[in-house]
């Protein structure tokens, strides 16, 4: 081979090389921990979070997300706090957020879920780890000088989806039925609209916390998700006033706008799917369109 053929030949591999490794770093979500506030910590996986506790006893974990994000959380772990991952909790049954959890269970750490979510998990096969310990409405885990509480609020999000207060320092975490400084996702596929409004009012009627962790988006406080709130209740009055009128799903995603949130993430993006999303739950739960004093569009 010629010494010119044979250095455009090298220098064309390595070009392959570095664009499919250039590819491959942008397609791989970017692992992260940071501190929330005391002895609580956020998990970033991509979009996805998680939290976790770390207290002399042990450490208290949320969602495992993924084997690829559990697999680097738990090394992490191991390496910079030396402390057994002693409890691991659900926060739902999706399995965007449970997968991954047979990388703590081989280590003994007890898995905790509602009795809905591992309910689903269970009847669907996900194949992760199962829950040791269930609940039905609440339950207090006390571990060394920290103390979660888990909570159900009904339905909101999937099955089996619950709060979870991480005390001494009060952060509150919940995910995907309430997001912060961001759109609700898309369509809300598998979300009761009803239920998030419902349980966000619990959520901000209860005892005051004092840092909001959202499974995916940002951190905020009870000001962030008070205006979540509003958001929602703004969109869910919006559609159904429309449904009232006889508007279709067409009429109503070319009307409502909703500026006071532009500034939202995602606003231009999902809004016209959030609409969509909410006239569908209106129409296959509350049966508005069946009602005689509604025309139909």
């Amino acid at each position: 081979m010629k010494p010119a053929l044979a250095l455009s030949l090298v220098a064309f591999l390595l070009g392959l090389f570095d664009h499919d490794s250039a590819r491959a770093a942008q397609q791989a979500p970017e692992y992260r921990i940071d501190p929330v506030k005391a002895n609580v910590y956020r998990f970033t996986a991509g979009s996805y979070r998680s939290v976790f506790m770390v207290t002399n006893a042990g450490i208290f974990l949320a969602d495992p997300i993924s084997a690829a994000a559990a697999q680097w959380l738990h090394g992490e772990l191991s390496r910079r706090f030396e402390k057994p991952v002693r409890y691991m909790a659900y926060s739902h049954n999706h399995v965007d957020h449970t997968l991954g959890g047979e990388v703590f269970a081989r280590g003994g750490t007890t898995i905790i879920a509602h009795q809905y979510a591992a309910e689903d998990l269970a009847w669907t096969r996900v194949p992760t780890a199962l829950p040791d310990i269930t609940f039905r409405e609440r339950l207090t885990v006390n571990l060394g000088e920290g103390q979660v509480r888990l909570r159900y609020h009904g339905p909101n999000n999937g099955r089996g989806s619950v709060s979870m207060r991480f005390m001494p320092a009060n952060v509150l975490f919940v995910v995907d039925w309430i997001v912060v400084g961001r759109m609700p996702y898309r369509d809300l596929p598998g979300y009761d609209i009803h239920g998030m409004i419902r349980s966000t009012r619990e959520v901000l009627a209860g005892e005051p916390f004092d840092v909001f962790v959202g499974g995916h988006a940002g951190t905020g406080d009870r000001e962030d998700v008070q205006r979540y709130l509003t958001y929602l209740q703004a969109l869910y009055d919006a559609v159904r006033d429309g449904m009232l009128a006889g508007k279709s799903l067409q009429a109503l995603q070319g009307e409502i706008r909703l500026p006071e949130f532009r500034d939202l993430e995602m606003y231009d993006e999902w809004l016209p799917l959030n609409i969509a999303g909410v006239y569908r739950t209106l129409e296959d739960m509350s049966y508005l369109k069946m009602r005689e004093d509604v025309d139909s569009p």
